[in-house]
């Protein structure tokens, strides 16, 4: 699997979308395929950004899969600290953290117990 980045906007915030592919593509064919897309979809799209809209007409057209957040599996947050390295998981519109706790159930040192 190979993965491709399309985003827009470096002045402020902007949006980037990955793309993967079973094949490599070289990177100029990949800007033109991008350039085709932009061009098809410009003056019509209707998702929250061009990136955006780049991604799902090359996942029709040209057998990209536009890598979204509905595809995430579980998301990790690391810091030097362990209290701060969890585990995010997401189904549907539930988010679940899970945070460590020491054997026997209690929190670990500056944890403070969640009131139920």
């Amino acid at each position: 699997m190979f993965f491709y980045e399309v985003h827009e906007g470096d002045e402020e915030v902007g949006a980037a979308v990955l793309l993967a592919h079973e094949e490599r593509i070289e990177p100029f064919e990949f800007f033109e395929l991008v350039k085709k897309a932009r061009a098809l979809v410009l003056d019509s799209y209707e998702e929250d950004s061009l990136a955006e809209a780049v991604a799902n007409e090359l996942q029709r057209s040209a057998g990209f899969t536009h890598v979204t957040d509905s595809m995430l599996v579980a998301s990790v947050n690391v810091d030097e600290k362990e209290e701060n390295t969890y585990l995010l998981t997401e189904e549907g519109d539930t988010r679940t953290l899970f945070m460590s706790r020491e054997e026997n159930g209690e929190p670990q040192d500056g944890e403070e117990e969640a009131d139920d």
